[in-house]
């Protein structure tokens, strides 16, 4: 298993506006396509494939980089792979996730580059629900030295290895809607042939996003907890934008192993916040979510990254997984 650092992204940090495109490209003009016409886009991994699928439908053959069941992170590229990237008309990926995707594409010479980093705001999560960025509403209010603080408070963090950037931003219905728009609109400009079309089934995915975070706000509005404990802290961006508190055993790296302090801690926090459910997911061992849960007589159930769609997975693609997920966590946190 290959050691792996999430790449801070800096640069992120400012908002940027839904209609970029993070395309390389300085023209308009369409890609050339395969033999069969089909404008040919490679897929980091699913959640970006799911994206490609569902705003390119007929007009698209897409291909993933990692394959069904390959834990995303651990991702190694083979030259075969190095080679197919580079006939693709359009990338798309999320910088910072796969570290081998990132040197892949760096050294690609496809003119339609998407960066899906670029197309929303990524974040600083920690293991601990109590340390993550609040960067949503409320916040206007905030003094230069409040922020100043703030700031200084994130640097440290992160020297400490407490909170590094978080690219799991799919987690986040509104998040992967605004991405979807970007997506949409790469997709137009590498193929304008075909961009009513493409505007059209963007218009309509970004409506079933929106769908389902009103069904998670819903959803999660009353519980009788609002603190859940998962293996890998995939789960900052889901858990501000609903008002929870995520408390990851490891941080956001899936293989990293917590300290006999973090355990502890854990179960203290499980005890003070009556956590009833420690959860796991379908890519990664559950050793250390069941070892917890045997420790504290608590329950185990699955919170899905939706890193990769398998036949273990509670759902045939993104909207199931999501779902499934929702109600594991009204069970969970006694929504009423």
């Amino acid at each position: 298993m290959n050691v792996r650092r999430l790449i801070p992204t800096a640069a992120l940090a400012g908002a940027v506006a839904l209609g970029a495109t993070a395309l390389t490209a300085c023209s308009g003009a369409a890609a050339t396509g395969g033999t069969d016409g089909k404008l040919d886009v490679t897929a980091s991994f699913y959640p970006m494939q799911f994206l490609a699928e569902q705003i390119g439908k007929d007009h698209v053959k897409v291909s993933s980089l990692t394959e069904p069941g390959v834990e995303p992170h651990d991702l190694e590229i083979t030259p075969k792979q190095t080679a197919q990237l580079g006939e693709a008309d359009v990338i798309l990926y999320l910088k910072s996730l796969q570290p081998a995707v990132d040197k892949a594409v760096a050294q690609s010479d496809v003119k339609n580059i998407v960066d899906a980093a670029t197309l929303t705001t990524l974040e600083s999560h920690g293991a601990s629900g109590h340390d993550h960025e609040h960067g949503h509403e409320g916040e206007a209010g905030h003094s230069e030295e409040e922020h100043g603080k703030e700031e200084h408070g994130k640097e440290e963090h992160a020297k400490e290895g407490e909170a590094t950037t978080d690219p799991h931003v799919w987690l986040d219905p509104a998040k992967y809607a605004e991405i979807a728009q970007g997506v949409g609109k790469a997709l137009e400009k590498a193929d304008p042939d075909h961009a009513a079309d493409y505007k059209k089934n963007t218009e309509e995915l970004v409506a079933k996003l929106t769908g389902l975070d009103t069904e998670f706000k819903d959803g999660l509005k009353n519980t009788a907890t609002k603190t859940f404990i998962t293996t890998h802290a995939a789960f900052g961006y889901l858990a501000e934008r609903y008002g929870l508190d995520q408390e990851g055993i490891s941080g956001v790296d899936p293989e990293s192993e917590p300290s006999p302090a973090r355990m502890k801690e854990l179960q203290e926090v499980a005890k003070k916040d009556n956590v009833s459910t420690v959860f796991f997911e379908t890519l990664a061992s559950d050793k250390t979510a069941k070892t917890l849960a045997a420790d504290t007589g608590l329950k185990t159930d699955v919170l899905d990254p939706l890193e990769g769609i398998t036949d273990k997975s509670q759902g045939a693609d993104y909207f199931e997984v999501m779902r499934s997920n929702l109600k594991n966590l009204q069970k969970a946190l006694g929504a009423k």
